[in-house]
């Protein structure tokens, strides 16, 4: 059995992953420490378990195996080097962290400590993802030339069950955060055109402030390629209607898919049988999800390569939009400080 402490109640995600542990049934939740100590001694007693005030302390259990880290994101380095050093295997939620070099820093901090790090990047496990990489590598679109991805939610709308909008205001608190909509949602679109088109030369990224808050609330990075392609990332908090959409877009076929019928259609005289749009059969069969992958990892003793890749390009890619949207203009990857 793992034993595993939960880091932080900050984001929103932690209740889920606190559910996932529970769920495991060779992971063990034995204790929480949270950076908020009324936060998480209320979520501690509703786990039954014990709150820690002191994180060395916490750290320092010779019957703890794991933690999950979900504080503040700007908070990332500081604890999760903490838990690395002290032989924790650690899953994150995304980002690793809000600079290249903080995220460098803690891969290092990881490597040195020989301990297991899976980050929370679950739409990489999906069966529509994995269908669409399929064909992608097939050769079924020709030479990709755009990818666009789209999802936003509703979560900084003032709504009568929530005047502030459903998402906890801390998420607004740049010193907290890091950002806003692009760097805590446009993620998910982030690391999925980065897995479709690879890493791009430079970023240009455009923010808006619908609501007036110290983060974005409304964001767009375009990624540039040497090739002439462009990948298309937008994120918002301030939409109505839940929007997941990706298109990727060759020179000899598309592929679609929409959140709201769940479904990978695609075009291409390369797949056969007809030349109009066709449903993707096998987009529908996910993988073992982020979460059960890093509880393997740990078991096996094996290294989850490529996720930590696509992690450490993500914050790139992030810091990168952060810089171009604060100065207007495009930002190159091999300008980033190391």
């Amino acid at each position: 059995m793992i034993k595993v402490a939960i880091l932080s109640y900050w984001h929103v995600h932690a209740k889920d992953y606190a559910r996932m542990a529970a769920e495991h049934p060779d992971t063990e939740i034995i204790a929480v420490w949270d950076e908020s100590s009324e936060r998480g001694r209320q979520k501690a007693e509703e786990l039954g378990v014990p709150f820690y005030e002191d994180l060395s302390a916490l750290l320092a259990k010779p019957d703890l195996d794991a933690v999950i880290v979900v504080t503040p994101t700007t908070q990332h380095r500081e604890v999760m080097i903490a838990a690395a050093e002290a032989g924790k295997h650690i899953f994150t939620e995304k980002v690793v962290a809000v600079t290249t070099k903080e995220c460098n820093e803690i891969l290092a901090a990881v490597e040195a400590a020989g301990i297991k790090l899976m980050v929370s990047l679950p739409r990489l496990y999906t069966g529509f993802t994995q269908a669409a990489q399929r064909l992608i590598h097939e050769g079924a679109l020709g030479v990709v030339t755009t990818v666009r991805i789209r999802l936003a939610h509703n979560g900084a709308l003032p709504t009568e069950a929530n005047p502030q909008g459903s998402l906890p205001a801390h998420f607004f608190e740049r010193q907290e955060s890091g950002g806003g909509a692009m760097i805590d949602l446009g993620c998910h679109p982030m690391y999925l055109t980065r897995l479709f088109l690879g890493l791009p030369e430079s970023v240009s990224a455009g923010y808006g402030y619908i609501t007036g808050r110290e983060v974005e609330d409304s964001a767009v990075t375009i990624l540039h390629y040497a090739s002439g392609a462009l990948g298309i990332v937008e994120a918002g908090f301030v939409n109505s209607y839940s929007q997941f959409n990706i298109e990727v877009q060759g020179t000899e076929g598309s592929i679609m898919y929409d959140r709201s019928d769940n479904k990978l259609v695609a075009r291409s005289a390369k797949l056969g049988g007809t030349s109009g749009w066709q449903e993707v059969a096998d987009a529908a069969a996910p993988t073992a999800s982020a979460f059960e992958q890093w509880v393997s990892h740990i078991q096996a003793g094996t290294k989850a390569a490529e996720n930590i890749e696509l992690a450490r390009d993500l914050t790139r890619l992030m810091e990168a939009s952060n810089l171009s949207a604060r100065s207007g203009t495009a930002y190159r990857l091999s300008d980033l400080s190391e």
